[in-house]
């Protein structure tokens, strides 16, 4: 299974970026690999549409688990389309949020 989490940075020391739509990164965790791969979000200096074009760059990436501060209005129905879990998180690591999968 794969997980995104939001990231500021792309390190797993970084924190959680508490926007989803316009984090910095994606750290995408593999479960089964026990790989992580940061992968910068092409959304994050959107005009309009961030959330959405987000939403389309991590079900590209085949993730069921969406891990981030909070999420937009917008995007809680298209996630809920794609059947994509979505977790909300605070104040911690990329690596302590990874430990719990």
């Amino acid at each position: 299974m794969k997980i995104a989490v939001t990231s500021e940075g792309n390190t797993l020391s970084s924190n959680i970026d508490s926007r989803f739509g316009r984090c910095s990164f994606f750290a995408i965790y593999d479960t089964e690999t026990k790989h992580t791969e940061f992968l910068e979000n092409p959304a994050k200096d959107a005009s309009g549409g961030a959330g959405a074009a987000a939403v389309q760059f991590v079900a590209k990436q085949g993730v069921s688990k969406i891990v981030a501060g909070e999420f937009g209005g917008k995007t809680l129905p298209l996630l809920d389309s794609l059947n994509i879990e979505m977790i909300s998180e605070k104040d911690k690591t990329i690596l302590e949020i990874i430990k719990r999968f």
